[in-house]
Protein backbone atom coordinates (compact mmCIF):
# COMPACT_ATOMS: atom_id res chain seq x y z
CA UNK A 1 0.00 0.00 0.00
CA UNK A 2 2.99 2.35 0.39
CA UNK A 3 3.31 2.59 -3.39
CA UNK A 4 -0.40 3.36 -3.71
CA UNK A 5 -0.31 6.20 -1.19
CA UNK A 6 2.89 7.58 -2.73
CA UNK A 7 1.31 7.55 -6.19
CA UNK A 8 -1.86 9.25 -4.94
CA UNK A 9 0.12 11.97 -3.13
CA UNK A 10 0.89 13.79 -6.38
CA UNK A 11 -1.94 16.03 -7.67
CA UNK A 12 -0.92 15.50 -11.31
CA UNK A 13 -1.29 11.76 -10.92
CA UNK A 14 -4.64 12.17 -9.21
CA UNK A 15 -5.71 14.31 -12.15
CA UNK A 16 -4.75 11.54 -14.58
CA UNK A 17 -6.81 9.07 -12.54
CA UNK A 18 -9.73 11.50 -12.62
CA UNK A 19 -9.49 11.64 -16.41
CA UNK A 20 -9.54 7.86 -16.61
CA UNK A 21 -12.46 7.82 -14.18
CA UNK A 22 -14.31 10.09 -16.59
CA UNK A 23 -13.39 8.06 -19.68
CA UNK A 24 -11.54 4.80 -19.33
CA UNK A 25 -9.28 3.24 -21.95
CA UNK A 26 -7.36 6.32 -23.18
CA UNK A 27 -4.08 6.43 -25.09
CA UNK A 28 -1.11 8.50 -23.95
CA UNK A 29 -1.90 11.06 -26.64
CA UNK A 30 -5.48 11.40 -25.44
CA UNK A 31 -4.40 11.76 -21.82
CA UNK A 32 -1.90 14.48 -22.77
CA UNK A 33 -4.52 16.55 -24.59
CA UNK A 34 -5.45 19.66 -22.63
CA UNK A 35 -2.86 19.11 -19.89
CA UNK A 36 -0.15 21.63 -19.05
CA UNK A 37 2.40 18.81 -18.85
CA UNK A 38 4.93 17.54 -21.34
CA UNK A 39 4.28 14.14 -22.89
CA UNK A 40 7.36 12.76 -21.14
CA UNK A 41 6.06 13.94 -17.74
CA UNK A 42 2.66 12.34 -18.35
CA UNK A 43 4.38 9.12 -19.37
CA UNK A 44 6.45 9.13 -16.15
CA UNK A 45 3.37 9.75 -14.00
CA UNK A 46 1.55 6.90 -15.73
CA UNK A 47 4.52 4.61 -15.08
CA UNK A 48 4.29 5.40 -11.35
CA UNK A 49 0.54 4.78 -11.35
CA UNK A 50 0.99 1.51 -13.21
CA UNK A 51 3.75 0.47 -10.82
CA UNK A 52 1.36 1.06 -7.92
CA UNK A 53 -1.33 -0.98 -9.64
CA UNK A 54 -3.67 2.01 -9.98
CA UNK A 55 -3.49 1.97 -13.78
CA UNK A 56 -3.30 -1.05 -16.05
CA UNK A 57 -2.65 -1.11 -19.78
CA UNK A 58 -3.91 -3.20 -22.67
CA UNK A 59 -2.41 -3.31 -26.16
CA UNK A 60 -4.83 -2.70 -29.02
CA UNK A 61 -2.93 -2.90 -32.29
CA UNK A 62 -0.17 -0.29 -32.14
CA UNK A 63 -1.82 1.64 -29.34
CA UNK A 64 -1.62 1.14 -25.59
CA UNK A 65 -4.85 1.88 -23.74
CA UNK A 66 -4.79 2.97 -20.10
CA UNK A 67 -7.47 1.87 -17.63
CA UNK A 68 -8.17 2.92 -14.06
CA UNK A 69 -7.66 -0.13 -11.82
CA UNK A 70 -9.89 -0.12 -8.73
CA UNK A 71 -8.43 -3.15 -6.97
CA UNK A 72 -5.72 -1.42 -4.84
CA UNK A 73 -8.16 1.26 -3.68
CA UNK A 74 -10.73 -1.43 -2.88
CA UNK A 75 -8.07 -3.22 -0.83
CA UNK A 76 -7.61 -0.04 1.22
CA UNK A 77 -11.34 0.12 1.80
CA UNK A 78 -11.42 -3.53 2.84
CA UNK A 79 -8.60 -2.93 5.33
CA UNK A 80 -9.92 0.12 7.12
CA UNK A 81 -13.38 1.23 6.06
CA UNK A 82 -15.57 -1.79 5.50
CA UNK A 83 -15.18 -3.25 8.98
CA UNK A 84 -16.56 -0.11 10.63
CA UNK A 85 -19.45 1.41 8.77
CA UNK A 86 -19.55 0.16 5.18
CA UNK A 87 -23.25 0.78 4.57
CA UNK A 88 -23.06 4.47 5.47
CA UNK A 89 -19.83 4.96 3.54
CA UNK A 90 -21.40 3.34 0.48
CA UNK A 91 -24.50 5.51 0.74
CA UNK A 92 -22.47 8.73 1.00
CA UNK A 93 -20.17 7.68 -1.83
CA UNK A 94 -23.13 6.85 -4.07
CA UNK A 95 -24.67 10.25 -3.35
CA UNK A 96 -21.40 12.06 -4.06
CA UNK A 97 -20.94 10.21 -7.36
CA UNK A 98 -24.51 10.97 -8.39
CA UNK A 99 -24.02 14.68 -7.70
CA UNK A 100 -20.50 15.18 -9.02
CA UNK A 101 -19.49 12.55 -11.54
CA UNK A 102 -20.37 12.51 -15.24
CA UNK A 103 -21.43 9.29 -16.90
CA UNK A 104 -18.52 7.10 -17.92
CA UNK A 105 -18.11 6.67 -21.66
CA UNK A 106 -16.17 3.42 -21.60
CA UNK A 107 -18.08 0.16 -21.28
CA UNK A 108 -14.99 -1.95 -20.70
CA UNK A 109 -13.69 -2.77 -17.22
CA UNK A 110 -10.03 -3.65 -16.78
CA UNK A 111 -8.75 -4.65 -13.33
CA UNK A 112 -5.27 -5.76 -12.35
CA UNK A 113 -4.18 -7.39 -9.11
CA UNK A 114 -1.03 -9.17 -7.96
CA UNK A 115 -1.49 -12.47 -6.14
CA UNK A 116 1.22 -14.36 -4.29
CA UNK A 117 0.64 -17.74 -5.90
CA UNK A 118 1.58 -19.74 -9.00
CA UNK A 119 -0.06 -19.60 -12.45
CA UNK A 120 -1.15 -23.22 -12.00
CA UNK A 121 -2.83 -22.51 -8.68
CA UNK A 122 -4.50 -19.35 -9.99
CA UNK A 123 -5.77 -21.20 -13.06
CA UNK A 124 -7.30 -23.81 -10.77
CA UNK A 125 -8.92 -21.05 -8.71
CA UNK A 126 -10.51 -19.62 -11.88
CA UNK A 127 -11.82 -22.92 -13.22
CA UNK A 128 -12.46 -25.25 -10.26
CA UNK A 129 -15.86 -24.80 -8.60
CA UNK A 130 -14.35 -25.84 -5.27
CA UNK A 131 -12.56 -22.48 -5.42
CA UNK A 132 -14.99 -20.25 -7.32
CA UNK A 133 -17.90 -21.04 -5.02
CA UNK A 134 -15.85 -19.92 -2.01
CA UNK A 135 -14.77 -16.47 -3.21
CA UNK A 136 -17.45 -15.79 -5.85
CA UNK A 137 -20.52 -17.86 -5.00
CA UNK A 138 -20.54 -19.21 -8.57
CA UNK A 139 -19.89 -22.75 -9.78
CA UNK A 140 -18.92 -23.87 -13.29
CA UNK A 141 -19.27 -27.04 -15.36
CA UNK A 142 -16.96 -27.26 -18.38
CA UNK A 143 -13.97 -29.14 -19.73
CA UNK A 144 -12.43 -25.68 -20.31
CA UNK A 145 -11.50 -26.31 -23.92
CA UNK A 146 -11.96 -23.63 -26.55
CA UNK A 147 -15.51 -23.72 -27.93
CA UNK A 148 -16.82 -25.94 -25.12
CA UNK A 149 -20.10 -25.12 -23.35
CA UNK A 150 -19.92 -23.44 -19.97
CA UNK A 151 -22.67 -24.04 -17.42
CA UNK A 152 -23.05 -21.48 -14.61
CA UNK A 153 -24.53 -22.24 -11.19
CA UNK A 154 -25.42 -19.43 -8.82
CA UNK A 155 -27.86 -19.11 -5.94
CA UNK A 156 -29.39 -22.50 -6.67
CA UNK A 157 -30.01 -21.60 -10.33
CA UNK A 158 -28.39 -23.33 -13.31
CA UNK A 159 -27.72 -21.31 -16.48
CA UNK A 160 -26.97 -23.16 -19.69
CA UNK A 161 -27.15 -21.80 -23.23
CA UNK A 162 -25.51 -22.60 -26.61
CA UNK A 163 -23.87 -19.15 -26.54
CA UNK A 164 -22.29 -19.72 -23.13
CA UNK A 165 -18.92 -21.00 -24.29
CA UNK A 166 -15.20 -20.90 -23.62
CA UNK A 167 -13.59 -18.44 -26.04
CA UNK A 168 -9.91 -18.88 -25.15
CA UNK A 169 -8.25 -21.60 -23.09
CA UNK A 170 -4.47 -21.30 -22.81
CA UNK A 171 -3.76 -22.95 -19.45
CA UNK A 172 -1.87 -20.82 -16.94
CA UNK A 173 -1.78 -17.87 -19.38
CA UNK A 174 -5.19 -16.76 -20.64
CA UNK A 175 -8.83 -17.74 -20.16
CA UNK A 176 -11.84 -16.10 -21.79
CA UNK A 177 -15.52 -16.92 -21.95
CA UNK A 178 -18.92 -15.43 -22.63
CA UNK A 179 -21.06 -14.22 -19.74
CA UNK A 180 -24.01 -16.27 -18.55
CA UNK A 181 -27.63 -16.07 -19.76
CA UNK A 182 -30.11 -14.05 -17.70
CA UNK A 183 -32.80 -16.65 -17.15
CA UNK A 184 -35.94 -16.36 -15.01
CA UNK A 185 -34.51 -18.94 -12.63
CA UNK A 186 -31.32 -16.91 -12.16
CA UNK A 187 -33.23 -13.66 -11.62
CA UNK A 188 -35.40 -15.21 -8.91
CA UNK A 189 -32.39 -16.83 -7.23
CA UNK A 190 -30.40 -13.59 -6.95
CA UNK A 191 -33.30 -11.18 -6.46
CA UNK A 192 -33.34 -9.36 -9.80
CA UNK A 193 -36.66 -7.77 -10.83
CA UNK A 194 -38.26 -9.10 -14.02
CA UNK A 195 -38.16 -5.74 -15.82
CA UNK A 196 -34.42 -5.48 -15.17
CA UNK A 197 -33.82 -9.09 -16.22
CA UNK A 198 -35.73 -8.53 -19.46
CA UNK A 199 -33.67 -5.44 -20.21
CA UNK A 200 -30.26 -7.05 -19.73
CA UNK A 201 -31.39 -10.22 -21.51
CA UNK A 202 -31.59 -8.37 -24.84
CA UNK A 203 -28.12 -6.82 -24.54
CA UNK A 204 -25.18 -8.10 -26.52
CA UNK A 205 -23.62 -10.88 -24.49
CA UNK A 206 -20.53 -9.64 -22.68
CA UNK A 207 -17.15 -11.39 -22.57
CA UNK A 208 -14.60 -11.66 -19.78
CA UNK A 209 -10.88 -12.37 -20.20
CA UNK A 210 -8.33 -13.36 -17.55
CA UNK A 211 -4.65 -12.79 -18.36
CA UNK A 212 -2.07 -14.45 -16.09
CA UNK A 213 1.52 -13.21 -16.06
CA UNK A 214 4.13 -14.61 -13.60
CA UNK A 215 6.16 -11.95 -11.79
CA UNK A 216 8.59 -13.40 -9.28
CA UNK A 217 6.68 -15.08 -6.47
CA UNK A 218 3.45 -13.43 -7.65
CA UNK A 219 1.11 -13.63 -10.61
CA UNK A 220 -0.21 -10.49 -12.28
CA UNK A 221 -3.89 -11.10 -13.01
CA UNK A 222 -5.66 -8.75 -15.42
CA UNK A 223 -9.42 -9.10 -15.84
CA UNK A 224 -11.05 -7.44 -18.85
CA UNK A 225 -14.85 -7.38 -19.05
CA UNK A 226 -16.33 -6.01 -22.27
CA UNK A 227 -19.97 -4.90 -22.09
CA UNK A 228 -22.64 -3.82 -24.55
CA UNK A 229 -22.09 -0.03 -24.74
CA UNK A 230 -25.84 0.54 -25.02
CA UNK A 231 -26.79 -1.67 -22.08
CA UNK A 232 -27.16 -1.35 -18.31
CA UNK A 233 -25.22 -4.46 -17.25
CA UNK A 234 -22.06 -2.34 -17.15
CA UNK A 235 -23.52 -0.27 -14.32
CA UNK A 236 -24.87 -3.32 -12.48
CA UNK A 237 -21.45 -4.97 -12.50
CA UNK A 238 -19.43 -1.82 -11.76
CA UNK A 239 -19.03 -2.66 -8.07
CA UNK A 240 -18.79 -6.42 -8.52
CA UNK A 241 -15.32 -7.23 -9.73
CA UNK A 242 -13.10 -5.53 -7.08
CA UNK A 243 -14.58 -7.48 -4.13
CA UNK A 244 -14.42 -10.72 -6.11
CA UNK A 245 -10.76 -10.21 -6.99
CA UNK A 246 -9.92 -9.14 -3.45
CA UNK A 247 -11.59 -12.28 -2.11
CA UNK A 248 -9.77 -14.44 -4.68
CA UNK A 249 -6.43 -12.91 -3.67
CA UNK A 250 -7.17 -13.39 0.03
CA UNK A 251 -8.23 -17.01 -0.49
CA UNK A 252 -5.07 -17.93 -2.38
CA UNK A 253 -2.76 -16.08 0.00
CA UNK A 254 -4.36 -16.94 3.34
CA UNK A 255 -6.59 -19.96 2.71
CA UNK A 256 -9.79 -18.06 3.53
CA UNK A 257 -11.87 -15.70 1.33
CA UNK A 258 -13.02 -12.30 2.49
CA UNK A 259 -16.06 -12.39 4.75
CA UNK A 260 -19.26 -11.45 2.94
CA UNK A 261 -20.70 -8.06 3.97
Amino acid sequence: MDAVFKALADPSRRRLLDRLRGRNGQTLRELCAGLDMARQSVSKHLAVLEGAGLVTTVRQGREKLHYLNAVPINAIAERWISRFDQSRVDALADLKRALEQPLMDSKTFVYTTYIRTTPERLWQALTDSAFTERYWGVGFESDWKKGSPLVWKQGGATMADPEQIVLVSDPYRQLAYTWHSFTDEWAKAVGIAEDVRAQIAVERRSNVTFDLEPQGDQVKLTVTHDFDPEGILHDMCSQGWPPILSSLKTLLETGEPLAAH
